[in-house]
């Protein structure tokens, strides 16, 4: 047998296993990792990996592995990639397959099936893999052939990371991985996006100065690609006012005095004052597929949407000029065109800034216990650093780090705020400790949600990782618990049991802490942090604010005239 990078010659034609031919192409997109829980379907493709230069991550579950590589993706804008055997093993990649295509995350999964030219086995354990994942992929292939392997693989890389990224799935039934080749590999080249046109940016240089009162939003689009650049340019070369959607957070230095802030809610918010008056949204990144931050109407206002692919037209969002191309260069060209600062009323937004400063800064320093989201979410930005990155799962407590938690760097909040999946918050985190040692990472779970992917805890001591795992304890689903109450009906069936989270962190080798007032935070966390490796803080919280902050206080709002 041959292994990876190695072959035999036979008439000057180059024999190479089929799993070595894969492990080859993998190595020519730059793959580092490969996240996995192998069966005995990838045993062909287990053995070229370990001559290879790529390395195995074993994770505890399927989910693990693809979170932690579609978090790779979402980080690096190169695709991750992960591992799983056939059946099963397949299925348990569905909801990170969703995850990564509602979220733009470029992701490679590849999973084995039993032979397809002879087998004596029936159909034990086997579905149409490729069948169930081509809705919630760019592309779902089965490898009928090891000659095929280097187009596409080629095709599969191009795929994924392209605009707008997503989910890929690869099939390597076991004969096929097993059986000699003579393709060579087809190596990657850069891709470059076409800019806007004159005409289209020049319309938009009308509707910008046409505009009395005009905003920004930034939307996750802007996240990728490194668009900060740019972004920040525009911003403050215009001096156009801007909010930004969950994922969208960070690209902008949100302590900028232009910030109003986030659209954690699709309405109803004090922000959102400042949004019914704009008459322009220029939209840069934002697509439908997030939560909306805003709903259009017949007659209300323009939105010019900047993109690198045309609008998903929708009933709530139909943007009447579309700015389609590389999306740093554009806004850099509009910023050159629109030549300095935009002149425009700014009066009725920086009252609404001020509006939002106020709200966001009550209670931060409430003593209460267990502690209220205004507390946890301030102190959690107290010990983090600028370019220090919160990794969230998802619950009730999303909506608060959204709106209260300010971001100074781009993906320093990772949030998922497009299938909104619970269980992807500590393997997310794990992705973002392992590609920068050299930050604090938080992983912040509810407790429903923590316990989904609790195992990953082993991984992440395994992998010699440094993180802090923050885990909110209230014994219940918490979202949906404040949503059957603000529904009107009884509080009935969504509470349930919690291990000893301390000793549960220190049965994997992870040390754990239970907070047991409110000044105990911060300290807890500085502790965590200094002293490295894994660590899980069990904190008790009281979520009776939720009905109070966002709802009763929303409803009772006034919008500034």
């Amino acid at each position: 047998m041959s292994t990876a990078g190695q072959g035999t010659e036979m008439d000057n034609v180059r024999i190479t296993k089929a799993s070595d031919l894969l492990v080859q192409a993998l190595e020519a997109e730059g793959v580092e990792h490969i996240f996995a829980v192998p069966g005995e379907e990838n045993l062909d493709f287990v053995e070229s990996l370990r001559t290879s230069k790529i390395k195995l991550v074993l994770t505890r579950h399927e989910q693990g592995a693809a979170f932690m590589a579609a978090t790779y993706g979402r980080l690096t804008g190169k695709a991750g990639v992960c591992m799983a055997t056939l059946g099963p093993g397949a299925t348990n990649f569905a909801t990170p397959a969703a995850y990564a295509h509602l979220g733009g995350m470029p992701l490679i999964m590849i999973t084995g099936q039993k032979p397809i030219k002879k087998s004596k086995q029936g159909q034990f354990q086997i579905i149409d893999v490729v069948g169930l994942f081509d809705p919630i992929c760019k592309m779902s292939k089965q490898i009928v052939h090891g000659n095929t392997i280097p187009a596409i693989v080629r095709e599969a890389f191009r795929v994924a990371e392209e605009e707008r990224p997503g989910a890929v799935l690869l099939e390597l039934p076991e004969d096929i991985a097993a059986e000699d080749c003579d393709e060579q590999v087809i190596k990657p080249h850069p891709r470059h996006y076409a800019v806007a046109g004159d005409d289209v940016l020049d319309e938009a240089v009308k509707m910008i100065r046409e505009a009395k009162m005009p905003l920004v939003l930034i939307g996750a689009g802007a996240n990728r690609k490194n668009a900060r650049s740019a972004l920040c340019d525009f911003v403050h070369t215009t001096r156009i006012p801007f909010f930004n959607t969950q994922m969208g957070k960070g690209v902008v230095d949100e302590r900028s005095e232009l910030f109003l802030g986030t659209a954690a809610l699709s309405d109803g918010d004090y922000l959102h004052c400042a949004i019914e008056r704009a008459d322009l949204i220029i939209n840069v990144g934002h697509d439908v597929v997030e939560k909306p931050p805003f709903f259009m109407e017949e007659g209300g206002k323009k939105v010019i949407h900047v993109n690198y692919k045309s609008a998903q037209v929708d009933q709530v969002y139909f943007p009447q000029l579309e700015v389609i191309g590389d999306l740093p260069a554009s806004i850099s060209r509009l910023k050159d065109k629109l030549g300095g600062d935009v002149k425009c009323d700014k009066s009725f937004f920086e009252k609404i800034r001020g509006e939002v400063e106020t709200h966001v800064a009550e209670g931060v320093d409430d003593n209460r216990f267990p502690v209220v989201p205004q507390r946890f979410v301030a102190d959690t930005r107290k010990v983090m650093g600028d370019k220090d990155i919160i990794a969230l799962d998802n619950g009730i407590y999303k909506i608060w780090y959204a709106r209260n938690y300010k971001a100074y760097q781009p993906n320093t909040v990772l949030l998922d705020n497009a299938l909104a999946t619970m269980g992807a918050g500590l393997p997310s985190a794990m992705m973002a400790a392992m590609l920068n040692p050299d930050r604090r990472v938080m992983a912040i779970c509810g407790d429903g949600g923590f316990m989904m992917n609790s195992q990953e805890v082993e991984t992440s001591v395994r992998l010699g990782l440094n993180l802090v795992i923050l885990v909110f304890n209230d014994s219940s689903y918490g979202m949906i618990r404040w949503k059957q109450s603000h529904a009107g009906f009884d509080d009935w069936g969504l509470e349930f049991g919690n291990p000893d989270f301390v000793k549960y962190a220190e049965s994997y080798g992870a040390s754990g802490h239970r907070v047991e007032s409110a000044e105990d935070l911060v300290p807890t966390f500085e502790k965590a942090f200094e002293a490295g490796g894994v660590h899980l803080v069990d904190l008790p919280v009281d979520y009776s604010e939720n009905q109070k902050v966002l709802i009763d206080e929303l409803e009772a709002k006034v919008c500034l005239i």
